[in-house]
């Protein structure tokens, strides 16, 4: 046990026995009621800049630790989940809205490179 000069248990020790004490006595629904009660409380005391900001360091610390088949896994059961909760109305609205987006954002030089690139990838798979 971690003691501070005076003999007492230190600040970290008495969280860490106060953290195993807690998971011995709740539940998953427990955690996911206090979860929910600090993601309200936090998204009270912060702004959009505050989210992005954990998310970059959140995104990053992820990358350094995780490799392609991490990604390909995730996007893969993610990709499962969103089929098995939404219909084909679903993928047409975010086909739809994704479009939008991008010819909002980009040129006519955009599209006549990304159609030069699909046109090569055809021939090439045709051959």
């Amino acid at each position: 046990m971690a003691t501070n000069n005076d003999n007492k248990m230190s600040r970290e020790e008495a969280g860490r026995k106060g953290g195993k004490a807690t998971s011995r006595n709740h539940d998953k629904d427990f955690y996911q009621e206090i979860g929910q009660k600090g993601g309200v409380a936090t998204s009270a005391n912060h702004d959009k800049d505050f989210y992005q900001e954990i998310g970059q360091k959140g995104g990053e610390a992820t990358s350094e630790n995780h490799d392609k088949d991490f990604y390909q896994e995730i996007g893969q059961k993610g990709g499962e989940t969103t089929s098995e909760n939404h219909g084909k109305d679903f993928y047409q609205e975010i086909g739809k809205k994704g479009g939008e987006t991008t010819s909002e954002n980009h040129n006519r030089e955009f599209y006549e490179e990304i159609g030069e690139k699909g046109g090569k990838a055809r021939s090439e798979n045709n051959d």
